[in-house]
């Protein structure tokens, strides 16, 4: 799975160069099937985390709203242009989008990402998503998986799932996962789904599981070679599928135990 998401980024990186879009870092595996206690023996879903950055020309800032918001640890991203007059610039490079006007903008230039991927100055989730969408199945037809798998892409929401099924029917379920990094921690923003029953497309959740997986990975250096929390940990949360029990909280509960 890591290996084919380095290739989608390769790609990602290759049809976005020169353009005014978020620039894709490299995926990073998260939640239970990279920590190593999926609770499900088949049709385990891989999430991985894209991390997103501004592309030339804007930036991102993380802003809380309301007070509901701030104790949800919910974000909005505001894409905000910024100047770049002062770069030494060849004909027929970027404009700035500060100082240059809109019908110029439009005229001479590729459209931007506030254009494109925002709801008013703010990047959109459901924008993003199907950006994200479109730039796998792009890349896909260049992969050379694709001589001899089946792409198929799954129904969309704030992120991007498909399956790659290979020749003998054997199949790998992805979830890519999108956000910006908070400074130089493993905290980011993420367009992970929160448990609320409706999340504005603007509002982008914090997210720990970075952090998490780099916790777990830990733990497996240090604990005895007898340890079985993972085993324990995959048990319990395969007792609890379809009871409505949080896994995450079963998780959370047991990295305080460790």
């Amino acid at each position: 799975v890591e290996v084919l998401m380095s290739k989608f980024i390769l790609v990602f990186r290759l049809l976005l160069r020169n353009s005014f879009f978020p620039v894709p870092q490299p995926a990073i595996g998260v939640g239970s099937a990279f920590e190593g206690w999926s609770p499900r023996e088949t049709d385990i879903t891989y999430r991985m985390l894209v991390p997103l950055q501004s592309p030339r020309g804007c930036a991102f800032h993380l802003e809380l709203g309301t007070v509901e918001q701030m104790l949800a640890r919910n974000f909005r991203i505001h894409v905000e242009p910024v100047c770049t007059c002062q770069r030494q610039q060849l004909p027929g490079e970027m404009l700035c989008f500060l100082h240059q006007s809109e019908e110029e903008l439009r005229r001479n230039q590729e459209p931007s990402l506030l254009q494109c991927l925002c709801t008013g100055s703010y990047l959109d989730v459901h924008k993003t998503a199907r950006w994200i969408y479109q730039l796998v199945r792009a890349s896909w037809v260049v992969l050379p998986e694709s001589s001899h798998c089946r792409l198929t892409m799954l129904p969309l929401s704030r992120s991007c799932k498909f399956k790659v099924t290979k020749d003998n029917k054997q199949s790998l379920c992805i979830e890519m996962m999108f956000g910006v990094q908070q400074g130089k921690t493993d905290i980011f923003v993420s367009s992970q789904s929160t448990e609320a029953t409706f999340s504005p497309s603007t509002m982008w959740s914090e997210s720990y599981a970075v952090a998490e997986a780099k916790f777990f990975r830990h733990m497996a250096t240090q604990a005895p070679k007898d340890s079985f929390h993972l085993r324990c940990l995959q048990i319990c949360a395969r007792i609890l599928v379809g009871m409505g029990f949080s896994t995450y909280n079963l998780k959370t509960a047991v990295m305080h135990l460790l």
